[in-house]
């Protein structure tokens, strides 16, 4: 039987995900992270992305799509706690488009009174959930 370590992944409105896991990889702070049974004690923020999940046992990976939060990894599990999770499952491309382009809009557009750093991050969001959305469907095929 493979090691695994005890995973939690949670938001603000409910847990998404708990239970055992191969390994965990990450959008890291500072890089994609992976996360295997034994990894040193480690406490980091998240960027949008995907979490995933090895399940034991299961052929594919668990996805969970985060808008950033934080990650700790201590000897008895890895929390992640998130600001926004959504299932795979969930996750809406028509939606995450248009999120895009309306963000795409706001920084182009000069004229209107916006907040950037705002309409940056929305954009770093929806173009995190395009790739989780493409890559859930590359792992489903």
């Amino acid at each position: 039987m493979a090691m695994t370590v005890h995973v939690d992944v949670v938001s603000a409105e409910e847990q998404i995900f708990s239970g055992l896991a191969e390994f965990v990889a990450l959008p890291g702070e500072s890089g994609e992270l992976g996360i295997l049974p034994g990894h040193t004690p480690l406490m980091t923020r998240i960027r949008p992305g995907a979490v995933r999940i090895k399940v034991p046992n299961q052929d594919t990976e668990e996805l969970i799509f985060v808008a950033g939060g934080i990650l700790e990894v201590q000897p008895s599990g890895v929390t992640v706690l998130a600001d926004t999770a959504i299932r795979g499952k969930d996750l809406d491309e028509a939606k995450a488009l248009d999120a895009k382009r309306k963000a795409e809009e706001a920084l182009v557009n000069k004229s209107a009174q916006i907040d950037y750093a705002k309409a940056q991050a929305e954009l770093m969001e929806a173009v995190a959930q395009i790739h989780a959305i493409q890559r859930l469907r590359k792992h489903s095929r």
